[in-house]
């Protein structure tokens, strides 16, 4: 499981020109499933997501968390995060989980998250247009 992190001011995602998830301060997360992946990996990415340190202290450092924060989540499925692109000028999904897997991980994964923090998201395999405030910008590729 893949986690795209990106530390926000603000950011939403519009599906056919109506938003389906907005959020202030807190995290975008751009969520690719493989194969392999199952409920497990998802708690564990969830559990990274949430406690990772990527907000500033009062000194300026990487201190504190999306809970230390009590800030919010966008959570956008992303299957390209799955994409070999070791080889060519195409990217290859071989290792990108089939859509009902994939669906039912991000379904969890949000339900999940839903239960710690404020949780937004996006709709799954829709043609979305997302846009943020990347503040810093601070992005983190996580895997589990």
């Amino acid at each position: 499981m893949i986690g795209l992190i990106q530390r926000v001011s603000n950011a939403k995602v519009e599906v056919a020109n109506e938003t389906t998830g907005e959020i202030k301060q807190g995290i975008l997360l751009l969520l690719g499933v493989q194969k392999h992946d199952d409920e497990e990996l998802a708690d564990k990415l969830l559990h990274k997501v949430l406690n990772y340190r990527i907000f500033s202290d009062e000194n300026g450092k990487m201190n504190r968390s999306l809970l230390d924060i009590n800030g919010q989540l966008l959570v956008v499925s992303q299957f390209t995060l799955a994409a070999d692109t070791k080889k060519g000028m195409r990217p290859g999904f071989s290792s990108a989980g089939s859509p009902d897997q994939a669906n039912a991980l991000y379904e969890y994964f949000v339900a999940q998250a839903g239960k710690q923090v404020a949780t937004e998201t996006g709709r799954f395999a829709a043609d979305m247009q997302v846009s943020l405030t990347n503040d810093g910008p601070v992005t983190f590729w996580l895997e589990v």
